[in-house]
């Protein structure tokens, strides 16, 4: 059994960040700087009451006739005491035996095309230890894009109206900018485990590695372009986050209203119509505060049972991705065409670049982890290199025919074949990774709509060719006779 570190991870950067966010809310009010004291601890205390919501819901506590533990969640010392609880579950393995075990199954990887079913035996505290990691993953996933992304934001913006930085600030920006890390590398790690439930995932040290790369580049950056661009447009930057996290909290509620599925029912047997609605707006609302920052890597589906989406798509990470890079070099224009005389003791030209290539290296280290670190990169149905060629000739597609030259004049443009004459290609398997929609990636027919007439078959257009000089033949003989 694997030692729980981490959950001590997740409780001590928890722990570093309220003690010194409330130190430095301490020294704001020494100061009389009110606003940034309010400010500083309302992204405090409001994601550490979301924490202490969470560990109770997942360990269903209310339920459950444990009034101390209810007490200490409420005083906000919820994941110390669970921390303790664990380590104590872990201590206690072997010493006691278990009343009962029960049996898992998990495939293994594929070798040579073929996937093995083990076998294992899981005891009564491995599976409390379980419990408690899956609860820990997701608090550090809220305190991380509820909490510590907006705290970090905040004291980079003191910290350029001020123009210094103290040392209980930079500590502060610190332990958020790790904490942000961390959560975004549990919702990766997360997503792996949804996603590939069946099979026996094993993550290597060079996956996190890149992970924690990937992340650190992305989330850095996007943060500082924020602070940047709100340092000399106050009054746009409001309408810019609010436009941001509107497009993604509202888009899973589209796909659901798209979809026709029947309302969720089944998240939690307790809860009423309300209560499942308020849970399921909170968790699009975490998956809104998730792509402010970083792509996400957990998808919300909001018509799928799990509410997660299953399936690898490539298309829609592509497009993520090219846009957050477009709103970053437009942001940056604008800080660049607006910026104050506070910004003439540093080159701008240069800081923009050096913005973009980290942007660019975040990228990069994306692509080496999907395409040779991934722990299931075996079960893709196609890889990452496909898929963003898919995408690029997508976007070829649509800038050809938006074109006003694109198609010579007097061309008729011929209908496609109806999607009846078309065969479908069929489901792999229940880990297909490639897309959960067709509407999502480019179909057979994109490449060939370059030329505005779409064939089925090889023999069809040799027919069409054939077709043509025959009826050129017959044509010039009429004329002779």
């Amino acid at each position: 059994m694997r030692l729980p570190s981490s959950i001590f991870v997740s409780v001590s950067l928890f722990t570093a960040e309220t003690t010194a966010a409330l130190y430095l809310s301490s020294t704001y009010r020494s100061a009389g700087d009110q606003i940034w004291q309010g400010l500083t601890l309302l992204f405090t205390l409001v994601p550490s009451v979301l924490v202490q919501l969470t560990l109770t819901f997942i360990h269903r506590d209310l339920s459950r006739d444990r009034p101390l533990i209810l007490l200490l969640h409420i005083l906000q010392l919820g994941p110390i005491v669970r921390c303790l609880e664990a380590f104590c579950i872990y201590g206690s393995v072997g010493r006691v035996e278990e009343p009962y075990v029960s049996i898992t199954r998990k495939k293994q990887m594929p070798r040579g095309g073929q996937s093995e079913e083990v076998e294992r035996q899981v005891g009564q505290a491995e599976g409390k230890l379980f419990t408690h990691r899956a609860a820990f993953a997701r608090t550090s996933v809220i305190q991380a894009f509820l909490g510590s992304a907006p705290q970090l934001t905040l004291q980079l913006y003191i910290c350029v109206l001020q123009q210094g930085v103290s040392i209980g600030r930079g500590t502060l920006m610190v332990i958020s900018l790790l904490s942000i890390v961390y959560g975004a590398l549990r919702c990766n790690i997360l997503a792996i485990k949804i996603k590939y439930d069946d099979y026996e995932v094993d993550v290597r040290p060079m996956a996190y590695l890149c992970i924690f790369l990937w992340r650190s580049f992305e989330i850095a950056t996007r943060v500082v372009v924020l602070v940047l661009f709100s340092s000399v447009l106050q009054l746009w930057v409001l309408p810019v986050v609010l436009l941001n996290f509107l497009v993604f909290f509202l888009y899973p509620w589209i796909l659901f209203w798209q979809s026709h599925s029947p309302f969720p029912e089944n998240i939690e047997k307790t809860l009423t119509r309300v209560g499942t609605t308020i849970v399921l707006c909170l968790l699009t609302f975490l998956y809104a505060g998730i792509n402010m920052f970083c792509w996400s890597a957990v998808q919300v589906k909001l018509n799928d049972p799990d509410l997660i989406n299953k399936s690898q798509n490539w298309y829609r990470m592509a497009v993520y991705y090219m846009l957050r890079f477009v709103e970053n070099a437009s942001l940056l224009l604008l800080w660049y065409i607006y910026k104050t005389d506070f910004y003439k003791f540093i080159c701008a030209p240069l800081l923009v670049l050096q913005l973009l290539v980290a942007y660019a290296i975040a990228i990069f280290f994306m692509l080496v982890f999907y395409q040779f670190c991934h722990p299931c990169r075996r079960l893709f149905s196609s890889s990452m290199t496909q898929g963003l060629w898919n995408c690029s000739s997508l976007l070829c597609l649509v800038c050809t025919t938006s074109s006003p030259q694109s198609r010579p004049m007097g061309k008729p443009v011929l209908e496609p074949p109806s999607p009846s004459t078309h065969k479908e290609p069929g489901n792999d398997g229940a880990h297909d990774t490639g897309s959960d929609t067709t509407e999502d990636m480019p179909n057979d027919t994109t490449y060939d709509m370059l030329n505005d007439t779409v064939y089925d078959t090889p023999n069809e257009i040799t027919n069409n060719i054939s077709g043509g000089i025959n009826g050129d033949i017959n044509h010039s003989v009429s004329c002779n006779a």
